[in-house]
């Protein structure tokens, strides 16, 4: 099932670029590259840098708060190489799963390592959806209207759900169920809204998101578009939102989709936000690229650190060491194998002897 949906989101991926560029052509998409330079991706790492320490940072929090260890210094390096993975693989999470893995194979616990790395996740994703929802609010953006009529739906839904939650925990008929979704909620409070984690995963979220909406400015002013920030902001928390669908060949796809409409809808042309999308994932691939330097490094220093086998011994080495072995037998042979009184009289618990002549053992008959 897992890998009809990488295949099936591979397909819906390529297909969503081959109609944009059927329909929009190349020209904008082309220029937007060419005008990438040195300075364009010494700035892309330097973001990449920020966002990659804070999103480890968040994962140490959320492991500490599922009593797991994970030291800082390597949870950066498994991060930029999730990113890298994410990029270069299709799907998009496989980055993620690989250091899901890994973590929770060092830790010694693999089924609290995944969970670390799923809540960890969620809580971007839920910074994303909630400062999305209020940009989205607030902002002129082509999609305000019909925010501004499904936000009380949504809320409604939410409400909903966790009715539905509640009226889980307190029914406590399916026993395992219930065991399962009050674990489930007790690590989520502890690794996300603990009063000790609370305040470092917030605000290492908030940090994330302002980055990559500082990559999306980054990528426009490179792709030729001269929109405000306060209109490209919307308009990039709706092409990150989409990056979070399961359709995509390492991230491209729906975010080059739903750029290109976004822009067109806002008069900024259709082309210009497929050009703004495509140098975004570029730039996106430019910051994640220290993580193939931490991929190769890894695999060297495990290649590196596995003993060497030990060599076979020679036909005549391996005859002298029989031969050894035989003479020990021998030596241990029940000709100089000790006497059963020595043994007994060796004992150091002197009335443990065995009965003789069917008369116990006492002090005045020793």
């Amino acid at each position: 099932m897992s890998a009809l949906r990488t295949h099936l989101g591979t397909a819906v991926g390529t297909a969503v670029l081959g109609v944009l560029v059927w329909r929009l052509g190349t020209g904008a998409l082309l220029d937007g590259l060419h005008r990438i330079d040195a300075v364009t991706v010494l700035a892309a790492l330097g973001i990449g840098l920020v966002t990659t320490v804070f999103s480890a940072w968040r994962w140490a929090l959320v492991a500490r708060g599922l009593r797991i260890r994970l030291r800082f210094g390597p949870a950066v390096a498994d991060y930029y190489r999730a990113l890298f993975l994410n990029a270069a693989l299709p799907g998009g999470v496989l980055g993620d799963v690989h250091r899901a893995v890994r973590h929770g194979h060092s830790a010694g616990d693999l089924g609290r390592g995944v969970r670390a790395v799923v809540l960890e996740r969620v809580a971007g994703q839920v910074a994303l959806i909630g400062a999305g929802a209020a940009v989205l609010l607030a902002m002129p953006s082509p999609v305000r209207a019909e925010v501004r009529y499904l936000a009380p739906l949504v809320a409604l839904a939410l409400l909903g759900a966790l009715a539905v939650v509640l009226a889980l925990r307190m029914n406590r008929a399916p026993a395992r169920r219930g065991r399962a979704l009050r674990s489930a909620l007790a690590e989520a409070r502890e690794g996300l809204l603990s009063r000790r984690n609370l305040p470092g995963v917030a605000g290492s979220s908030a940090v994330v998101l302002a980055g990559h909406l500082t990559m999306f400015v980054l990528a426009a002013r490179v792709a030729g578009s001269g929109a405000s920030v306060a209109v490209l902001t919307p308009l990039a928390v709706l092409a990150l939102l989409a990056m979070g669908l399961p359709l995509n060949v390492g991230g491209w796809g729906p975010r080059e989709g739903v750029t290109a409409w976004a822009f067109g809808a806002a008069g900024l042309g259709a082309g210009t936000g497929l050009g703004v999308a495509v140098v975004y994932g570029v730039l996106s691939l430019v910051a994640s690229l220290p993580g193939a330097v931490a991929l190769v490094a890894r695999r060297r220093t495990v290649r590196y650190a596995r003993p060497p086998a030990a060599p076979e011994p020679a036909p005549s080495q391996a005859a002298g060491t029989a031969a050894r072995v035989t003479g020990v037998s021998a030596v241990s042979s029940p000709k100089y194998a000790p006497k059963e009184s020595a043994r007994l009289a060796s004992s150091s618990f002197p009335f443990s002897a065995d009965p003789s002549e069917g008369r116990p053992m006492t002090p005045e008959s020793v």
